[in-house]
């Protein structure tokens, strides 16, 4: 997802940032270290992203200085220190002329790391998420009075037949029974993966009802501190009433205070009464009814 730097675009970099596992950020060798460019790191470091590359553009117009690209690298990765990356990758480039793509350039023979295409096709983007089973009810599946089922995706962990998995946020408990996928029976589904499951006995289960293992259930909550990123026109104001969706959940969410605002060009912590267009604060959020949830880092899903 290619998104613009402008600080008025945070919300487009943002929602595709939500959904990648590594990001790119590109400088221009000439420039530096541009403001946009902590911009983008602080708020890939927001949605969890744990691998960054760091791609210093433009080295033949600096003509492939070592010292330019060293000073850049050097100059990100102490800024970035506390952002909480697992790895940051500098790679010197020339897009134009094609240095360091897709095969090494001869340009620059001080510089022994990755192409840019080599790192991305050996990267591991999987990540590091809970092992412990998480099923979002979507659907209770009621084809006929004689099946009771539960459909949703795995957004977690594994589930297996003859399991124990608890039900959130009410506390009941029960034995995985069938997990059916179209006509056929698993005796197993695993993360990303939709199925419907049965329960060896009926329980009171609806939708946004999360199937979680025995042992190690969500945490339940109706009460959050939140990094909360204003997407709308409309400001959002303290003591208003919102939706809120987790998961295949939806409850009433009021937004009871906004403990600061982050101005995301100096990293300042601003006081506000509201939550303008592109705004990234901390909020505190008081929900109708208690939910399930895991913290971001450990499960997005």
């Amino acid at each position: 997802a290619d998104t613009p730097g402008h600080e008025q675009y945070t919300r487009n970099m943002i929602t595709a940032a939500s959904t990648a596992s590594v990001a790119i950020l590109l400088v221009d060798a000439r420039a530096g270290l541009m403001m946009q460019t902590r911009r983008h790191a602080f708020l890939n470091s927001i949605v969890g992203i744990r691998h960054v590359v760091l791609a210093v553009n433009k080295l033949d117009l600096v003509d492939y200085k070592q010292s330019v690209f060293d000073s850049i690298s050097e100059a990100f990765e102490a800024f970035a220190k506390p952002l909480g990356f697992t790895s940051i990758t500098a790679v010197p480039i020339s897009a134009l002329k094609g240095d360091n793509i897709t095969t090494r350039s001869a340009k620059m023979p001080w510089y022994k790391g990755p192409t840019l295409m080599g790192y991305l096709e050996t990267i591991d983007p999987s990540p590091q998420e809970m092992s412990t089973a998480a099923f979002p009810v979507q659907w209770v599946n009621r084809p006929n009075a004689n099946f009771r089922g539960y459909s949703g995706t795995v957004v977690a962990g594994s589930i297996e037949i003859g399991q124990q998995l608890r039900v959130v946020p009410s506390g009941e408990t029960a034995a995985v029974k069938d997990i059916v996928l179209s006509k056929n029976s698993l005796s197993r589904a695993v993360a990303d993966q939709a199925v419907t499951i049965t329960l060896d006995k009926e329980l009171d289960i609806s939708r946004g009802d999360v199937l979680v293992a025995a042992d190690a259930p969500c945490e339940v909550s109706d009460q959050f501190e939140v990094t909360l990123v204003w997407m709308d026109q409309e400001p959002g104001f303290i003591g208003r009433s919102y939706w809120l969706l987790l998961g295949t959940s939806r409850v009433n969410a009021t937004i009871t205070s906004i403990k600061f605002k982050y101005d995301i060009n100096k990293f300042e912590k601003l006081s506000s009464d509201t939550m303008q267009l592109n705004d990234i604060g901390e909020v505190n959020l008081s929900l109708d009814k208690p939910i399930a949830f895991e913290h971001y880092k450990d499960c997005k899903g």
